[in-house]
């Protein structure tokens, strides 16, 4: 799958699980129940413990289906690069680093970055990067997205942090591309509920699809 059908899958599907979990196993746990609840775009974050081989693992597992597996937590290049050679699909970072944006698009992987203001914003566009990741989140209202993008209405947004099942409409509503979520939608992991995530993967993607 080419980096311009990745984006548009995106834009259709709305939802990034963002996946944080202190072994391989529970990581692997976590994203088999986010994905039988119907999200597809899945964001390995390197604070799992050797990330790579559960990337690579990942890939393999859902190679040929509708599942999309990415990088996140890239905090330079040499990271980013990792997570492509074992199958990453898109990157994703909480800052801007331009070398990582640099080796991003010579390989033609989406990339997507962390920025907070105007400046941060018109900086990332113009290196190249494909999607802000408004992050955290919930340092602002939903409304913000519109603020942003009215002096720049071509930019893509995705918060990031504070995405919850009661929120994500008004962050849609107000313009963002796509979101990310993470502890709203895995805290079932916590105490080993894994039927829970699924539970709570599907009202996400209930919300969006009456969203559309």
């Amino acid at each position: 799958m080419d980096k311009i059908e990745i984006l548009s899958r995106l834009k259709d599907e709305k939802l990034v699980a963002v996946i944080r979990a202190e072994s391989i196993d529970k990581g692997m746990k976590i994203i088999d129940a986010v994905v039988a609840g119907g999200i597809k775009f899945i964001e390995v974050t390197f604070t799992v413990p050797k990330a790579t081989n559960l990337i690579e693992t990942l890939t393999d597992r859902y190679a040929g289906s509708d599942v999309i597996i990415g990088a996140g937590t890239c905090l330079d290049a040499e990271t980013a690069r990792l997570a492509i050679l074992k199958g990453a699909q898109f990157v994703v970072s909480p800052s801007f680093n331009e070398d990582l944006v640099r080796l991003c698009n010579r390989y033609r992987i989406p990339v997507m970055t962390g920025a907070q203001t105007i400046n941060e914003f018109i900086e990332a566009s113009e290196m190249g990067v494909d999607v802000i990741k408004v992050f955290p989140g919930d340092a602002y209202k939903p409304s913000i997205i519109k603020s942003f993008k009215g002096p720049l209405p071509h930019l893509n947004f995705m918060p990031t942090g504070g995405v919850s099942v009661e929120n994500v409409n008004e962050w849609l509503e107000h313009g963002a591309f796509a979101v990310g979520t993470g502890s709203s939608l895995t805290k079932g992991a916590l105490t080993d509920d894994y039927e829970s995530i699924t539970q709570e993967a599907r009202k996400f993607v209930e919300k969006v699809t009456h969203a559309e």
